[in-house]
């Protein structure tokens, strides 16, 4: 006879969060599946099938490939194939037109040997999936230089994420420093400091960041570029966590456990570190976790007018550079594979701040 565990009538705080957490499908749904694409993302080389730069000659802009359990007979493979994929050129159109070989046909195979790659701090020499000696597989087509999309995608949202990240850490600095300034000093600090967010957030934010790429030097490596246009989103991106963090000051600075720090004696870093700060912690990530897809699509945005992260560097930006020819997508639309990726993934972080933000006022009922 199995025994009920009994219903706890009292949660903690932390328990409260999570439970509300979970009652918001899509947050969950999100949170997971952006994990997934960081690690995944992360380990790009791995998981990629073919490395970023390889060309296809003989694959130029050529469909993704059509995977098949059942060949033409109806008999049925417990390993998904691709068959044979040949171009023939279109006299009249210039267009290569692709078919499908259904005599000769190419299996999956997992952790297929390739050439050694460096990956991280680690040397490796197989990949997590591959294709039969003499099959090519395309799961989003290729670009008109025959790289395979999916893997430069792969590579591209890695730069993307992490450009946002980085770009969030920057924002994150200067909203704490020049936030917790003008909440905790007040004053003519304070009206200093509120002044110039106001100048900021008062120019047109895409111009202002074009202006601010352009102050980068073309001859810089795609490192010192990454890190650049991570510091110009970050420009822009502080204003408005600062004005949250002064609103948060301002109301907690005469908590009576505030006054009591003073009279003991607390440095004013350590009070507003140590004690104020902690107290709208659960705010700022709701705050830092909506901000990320403004960073994204800054990035894309310069990217994709050639003002960000410049070829041969990856990113999505770079990627649907390709897709500003109205009739080359037109006729290739898997070119624009890219740019659902930054759909979903400005969909997925705007669900898990919607989701976060709900759990962080657990006794709130809607």
């Amino acid at each position: 006879m199995s025994v009920k565990t009994p219903k706890k009538d009292v949660y903690s705080q932390k328990e409260l969060i999570i439970n509300k957490f979970k009652q918001h499908k899509f947050a969950v749904f999100s949170f997971y599946f952006l994990i997934s694409l960081y690690i995944i993302t992360t380990f790009a080389e791995f998981f990629s099938p073919y490395p970023t730069f390889e060309r296809n000659r003989d694959f130029l802009y050529a469909p993704p490939s059509s995977i098949h359990f059942f060949d033409k007979s109806a008999k049925f493979s417990l390993l998904p194939f691709v068959y044979d994929l040949k171009g023939k050129l279109d006299i009249k159109t210039f267009q290569r037109n692709y078919v499908e070989n259904d005599e000769k046909r190419y299996h999956f195979v997992f952790l297929p040997k390739v050439e050694s790659y460096e990956i991280l701090f680690f040397t490796l020499n197989r990949k997590f999936i591959g294709i039969e000696e003499g099959g090519q597989l395309f799961f989003m087509g290729t670009d008109g230089l025959g790289r395979d999309i999916f893997s430069r995608t792969l590579y591209g949202t890695r730069t993307s994420l992490y450009v946002g990240l980085v770009g969030l850490f920057f924002g994150l600095v200067l909203g704490l420093l020049f936030g917790g300034i003008s909440g905790y000093y007040g004053g003519s600090i304070d009206n200093l400091i509120q002044r110039f967010i106001e100048f900021i957030q008062s120019l047109p934010t895409l111009p202002l960041w074009m202006a601010l790429a352009t102050l980068v030097p073309p001859d810089w490596s795609p490192i010192q570029v990454y890190f650049s246009i991570s510091i110009v989103l970050a420009i822009i991106g502080w204003t408005s966590l600062a004005r949250v963090v002064r609103g948060k000051l301002i109301s907690l600075r005469e908590e009576d456990y505030v006054l009591a720090a003073k009279v003991c004696g607390a440095r004013e870093s350590d009070i507003i570190l140590k004690h104020l700060l902690p107290g709208f912690s659960s705010y700022l990530i709701v705050h830092l976790t909506l901000a990320i897809p403004s960073m994204i699509l800054g990035e894309t945005s310069l990217s994709f007018l050639g003002l960000g992260i410049r070829p041969p560097a990856v990113s999505l930006g770079t990627l649907l550079q390709d897709a500003q020819n109205v009739q080359t997508v037109t006729m290739n639309p898997w070119l624009l594979f890219p740019g659902m990726f930054v759909i979903l993934i400005v969909l997925a972080f705007n669900f898990l701040g919607d989701g976060i933000r709900d759990a962080a006022d657990p006794y709130k009922h809607h």
